[in-house]
């Protein structure tokens, strides 16, 4: 960390008139993060906290209080970077000597965090007004790190799981004004956001053992052509080990010379890892073309309409497009990439969080007849807009940051690793 950076988080910590330079201590204790609800198991490691006061002062006097992390609880993880100034930490120290407890707050000042570098907390402030004359003990203990995105803010709280030793003793005089205790709740800074916004996971799990194949259509006065449900296997990179399965139905309806698309993936597909909005999940799906035509078809669905509660099943809506043939020929219509479009308040910009097919099959097959202006990869009206943070491939890092990060599953927030519910297995497509 800069010199710079240095100067930006201790600065400002003066010491009240009257008392004493500061005296600081470092002491170690171990702590136990707990993630938000849905984020995952609890992760354990070792603080070292820096307590720094004045060595003395006189009862009355207002003094500056600081707590800097020295060493946080684990490393940022290997699958993502925390941006700049999207940390806040707020810790609590008891107030020995007259009881009491005093927060400290930080500022959301830090510098960016790339993936496995130690994380890096703003120093934590606050004012402890002296009333009682004695020695007086400061002991740091739990603390809560926030870190804000776009989408919402995520909190880990983090407590001592064991003794933890004093930080730092002020030495109180007798003053003029007297009084009977020590400590408070005077806080410095602002207050950390609280709560437990999150991110939702998008995608669709499931194992339906169905055989692919096809269903031959066109000529004669036939307009309905159902397809078979295909397991198909979509990579996200490594935010989800083993990637996800789930049966995909493709059914075509005849419109004139094109063909109106229908996707349907399995039912409640997942547990949803965390409390989800309304709109939050909008599917788009490439319907990969082969044979006599090729390219690809888009298609897409509407957002969910209704909230999904905590740990609740998660179905991706129908989604629907248009294939206008290029080509005349039997043209078969096959899953490719899944994108789940996640949007976490109105107004905001989509994230793409895209999963590419690693197998798939063959669900339809079409006579079909080329038409003028036809294309085998022209887009469907109603497809997924653009986010800017992935575009195509669980390959791409912007993909895997995007859901990592909107689905709360590789948050590390002082030491807390969020994780995916495990898919369940599913009975059967829609």
């Amino acid at each position: 960390m800069s010199a710079a950076v240095i100067a930006l988080l201790l600065g400002g910590a003066g010491i009240a008139i009257g008392a004493t330079p500061a005296q600081a201590a470092e002491t170690k204790f171990n702590v136990k993060c707990v993630p938000p609800a849905g984020g995952g198991s609890p992760v354990e490691g070792e603080t070292t906290a820096k307590v720094t006061a004045p060595a003395s002062a006189k009862v009355g006097d207002e003094v500056d209080v600081s707590w800097e992390t020295v060493k946080p609880a684990s490393n940022n993880t290997d699958l993502m970077d925390i941006p700049q100034d999207a940390v806040q930490p707020t810790g609590w120290i008891t107030v020995g000597g007259g009881g009491g407890e005093l927060k400290v707050v930080g500022e959301k000042k830090n510098p960016p965090i790339p993936k496995k570098a130690p994380m890096v907390m703003s120093v934590m402030k606050g004012k402890l007004k002296l009333t009682k004359a004695g020695k007086i003990t400061l002991t740091p203990g739990k603390y809560d790190v926030a870190v804000t995105f776009s989408f919402g803010t995520f909190v880990t709280k983090c407590a001592p799981t064991g003794s933890v030793g004093v930080g730092a003793t002020i030495d109180v005089a007798a003053g003029s004004s007297g009084g009977t205790t020590t400590g408070g709740t005077t806080t410095g800074g602002s207050t950390t956001t609280g709560g437990t916004t999150t991110g939702g996971s998008t995608t669709t799990g499931g194992s339906t053992t169905t055989s692919g194949g096809s269903a031959s259509g066109g000529g004669g006065g036939q307009t309905d052509f159902p397809g078979k449900a295909v397991e198909v296997a979509f990579d996200c990179g490594p935010v989800v080990p083993g990637g996800i399965k789930t049966p995909v139905t493709i059914n075509a309806k005849k419109n004139g010379g094109s063909y109106d698309l229908t996707v349907k993936t399995a039912k409640g597909a997942m547990a949803a890892p965390m409390a989800l909005p309304a709109g939050a999940l909008k599917p788009s799906m490439d319907v990969k073309l082969g044979g006599a035509d090729s390219g690809t078809a888009k298609v897409s669905g509407p957002a969910n309409a209704e909230p999904i509660p905590d740990k609740a099943p998660v179905s991706l809506s129908d989604m629907t497009g248009t294939y206008k043939p290029g080509k005349s020929g039997k043209v078969t219509l096959s899953p490719d990439q899944l994108t789940i479009d996640v949007t976490m308040a109105p107004g905001a910009t989509p994230i793409n969080v895209p999963c590419k097919a690693t197998s798939s099959g063959v669900s339809l097959e079409l006579d079909t007849a080329a038409q003028p202006g036809g294309s085998g990869s022209s887009t469907a009206s109603g497809s997924g807009t653009p986010g800017g943070l992935a575009e195509t491939g669980a390959e791409d890092e912007g993909g895997i940051k995007a859901l990592a990060l909107v689905a709360g599953t590789v948050i590390l927030l002082g030491g807390a690793v969020f994780t995916f519910t495990p898919w369940r297995r599913l009975r059967g497509t829609r």
